[in-house]
């Protein structure tokens, strides 16, 4: 009797113990970021972002007493190296999630694999592929450049400005962005007199500005990622360019008006509204959320949070919404992600829906100005 019932005690401690253990097992997310690299503009304000904002949700206790960790990989924005290490943290760390990719690029490659893996992947590129057409698995929380390129031509049609030249980096991104601005041309009584591209790689856009110069178009509308357009805006400067240059949310952070210099004012682009957070009005549903945003990262970074750490901020807060709701399975984390209604985050207010998992409309949009070395609202 004393042997059974220090057995049943010894089993009971065991299921006691296994059980504290399971409760508090960590939620393991995921992440891919180009932290280092042509792309680490992107990359490092989202690894700083993800990782600020886990840090205070653990502190606070966690999400019902359970921790999330996060594992952060380096893709240096090549594609190759992002399937590779999407493919380790399924298959070895174990993730429930993938925030990430940075790039379009990188994103279209990744699809793939979390898609035959049934990964829940919340995408923090702008390619409007990564989401239409519908992919069970794959949400974005960056703004589709189907919406930037309607707020720039909804400009010029306001301003009765109607022969484009575009400019388009030879990627990912810029292959998105070159397909929408030529595809919703027509709709807004705009034509395209001139199309051509640049290489990321490039490091003088000289030819063809000055192929552009002789067109002589109403408006030059540059699509790409840091450091092509800075280098473009300064080759205009040095050309003595005095055609309005526009350019994509692509750059849309403190880091362009960085590389461009002098040569960025008067430049206009589409962003998301935390550019501009402490000149909006109190009524912005989504004022409260980007000033907390903006001052949490200027405390931990000392620098700007900007539209780029935005993303990962909303996708690891999208999740900790689902894990809430005690989805912590990836099949429940997608079921509750596509039920996600009204989120007020950094890139805009967030609906998904089993026919939308890109969650934004044109008003996640405000177009900008740099003007004296900052950017402004254009009225």
């Amino acid at each position: 009797m004393h042997v059974r019932f220090i057995v049943s005690m010894a089993a009971l401690c065991t299921l006691m113990f296994a059980t504290v253990v399971c409760a508090a097992a960590p939620i393991k997310i995921g992440a891919l970021f180009a932290v280092t690299g042509p792309a680490a503009f992107l990359g490092e304000p989202e690894r700083n972002s993800a990782k600020m904002v886990v840090d205070e949700i653990n502190a606070a206790g966690g999400i019902k007493g359970r921790k999330i960790e996060l594992v952060i990989y380096d893709t240096a924005g090549d594609a190759t190296k992002a399937v590779q290490l999407a493919t380790k943290l399924i298959k070895d760390d174990k993730v429930v999630a993938i925030i990430g990719p940075s790039t379009t690029g990188e994103s279209m490659a990744v699809i793939p694999v979390a898609e035959k893996e049934q990964i829940p992947l919340i995408s923090c590129s702008a390619g409007i592929k990564i989401t239409d057409p519908l992919k069970k698995w794959i949400f974005k929380t960056a703004q589709n450049d189907t919406l930037a390129v309607g707020k720039i031509f909804e400009q010029l049609q306001k301003q009765k400005l109607t022969k484009v030249s575009i400019l388009t980096v030879s990627d990912g991104f810029g292959a998105s962005g070159r397909e929408q601005l030529k595809a919703q041309a027509a709709a807004f009584g705009i034509s395209i007199v001139s199309d051509d591209t640049y290489s990321p790689k490039d490091t003088d856009m000289t030819a063809q500005l000055t192929k552009i110069r002789g067109i002589k178009p109403d408006v030059i509308i540059c699509w790409g990622t840091n450091p092509g357009p800075a280098v473009i805006a300064k080759n205009a400067k040095q050309l003595g360019l005095k055609i309005p240059l526009y350019m994509s949310h692509g750059v849309s952070s403190k880091k362009f008006i960085d590389l461009a210099g002098d040569a960025a004012e008067g430049i206009r682009l589409p962003s998301g509204k935390v550019l501009v957070a402490d000149v909006l009005p109190t009524s912005d549903p989504q004022k409260k959320t980007l000033m907390a945003f903006v001052k949490d990262y200027q405390k931990h970074y000392k620098a700007e949070g900007d539209h780029f750490g935005g993303h990962a901020w909303d996708a690891v807060m999208l999740l900790k919404g689902t894990f809430e709701l005690g989805a912590d399975t990836p099949a429940a984390i997608r079921d509750q992600l596509e039920k996600t209604k009204q989120f007020h985050g950094i890139g805009g207010t967030f609906t998904y829906s089993s026919l939308d998992h890109a969650g934004l409309g044109k008003e996640a949009f405000v177009l900008v100005e740099v003007k004296n070395k900052d950017w402004v609202i254009v009225k």
